[in-house]
C-alpha cells in the first residue's frame, strides 16, 4: 500500500490503468459497445428515480464509450443538459438542443456556447461517463479532471456509466477525485459501498 502512498505514484498508477482499459475498451466489437449501450438504456428507463427526475445530466459518447444518445430523443419531456468543456479542467453545462451542437477539438460534441446554461444544482439525476468505476464510486476518466470537478456541485443522484469489465473492486484515488453514488453496466445497478 505504500507504493501508491503519494499522489506522484498514484497519478503513475492511474495513468498506467487508463491506457490499459482505454486500449481494451477500444478493441471492444463495436455490436458489444452498442448491446451494452442498449442494456444500460432499458436499466435506466424501468429505474424509478429517471422517472421522478426532470433536469437530467447525460453526455455525449465518443471513443467507444456507452452511448446514452437515444434516450434524449425517446425522453423530450425531460430537461437534459450535457456539458461543455470552458477551460482546463472546468464544465459548464448546457441545455440539449438537438442540432445545436459542436465538436470540440477532442473529439466529442457538446453544446454550442449560446445554448441556455443550467445550473449544476439543478441537475436531480447525472450520469458520469468512465473509463473505469471502482465498488466505492471512484471513477477513472481521461485524466483532465473535469468530473472530479464538478461531481461536488452536482446535489441530485450521480450515476457511473462504463462496462461491466471495467467495474473493478478498488481504483487508486486522492482526496480530490470524485465518487458517484450509483454504477451502472450492461449487467445491472451497482450502488457504491462508503469507504472505510
Amino acid at each position: 500500500m505504500s507504493s501508491i502512498s503519494r499522489p506522484e505514484s498514484i497519478d503513475t498508477i492511474k495513468r498506467t490503468l487508463r491506457r490499459r482499459w482505454l486500449a481494451e475498451r477500444m478493441a471492444l466489437p463495436t455490436e458489444m459497445i452498442t448491446a451494452a449501450s442498449q442494456a444500460i438504456q432499458r436499466y435506466v428507463e424501468a429505474w424509478p428515480p429517471f422517472h421522478t427526475a426532470r433536469t437530467v445530466l447525460a453526455y455525449m459518447a465518443f471513443r467507444s464509450e456507452i452511448d446514452l444518445t437515444p434516450l434524449l430523443e425517446r425522453h423530450p419531456e425531460k430537461r437534459w443538459a450535457l456539458p461543455r468543456i470552458v477551460a482546463p479542467g472546468e464544465l459548464a453545462l448546457h441545455l440539449y438542443q438537438p442540432g445545436v451542437l459542436q465538436r470540440h477539438p477532442y473529439g466529442m460534441l457538446e453544446p454550442k456556447p449560446e445554448c441556455p446554461a443550467v445550473d449544476p444544482e439543478e441537475i436531480e439525476l447525472a450520469f458520469i461517463p468512465g473509463v473505469a468505476f471502482d465498488r466505492y464510486g471512484f471513477r477513472l476518466g481521461y485524466g483532465g479532471g473535469y468530473f472530479d470537478r464538478l461531481l461536488p456541485r452536482l446535489k441530485g443522484l450521480t450515476v457511473g456509466i462504463t462496462c461491466a469489465r471495467f467495474l473493478v473492486d478498488a481504483l487508486p484515488h486522492t482526496p480530490a477525485d470524485g465518487r458517484v453514488q450509483w454504477i451502472l453496466t450492461e449487467t445491472g445497478w451497482v450502488q457504491a459501498q462508503t469507504p472505510e
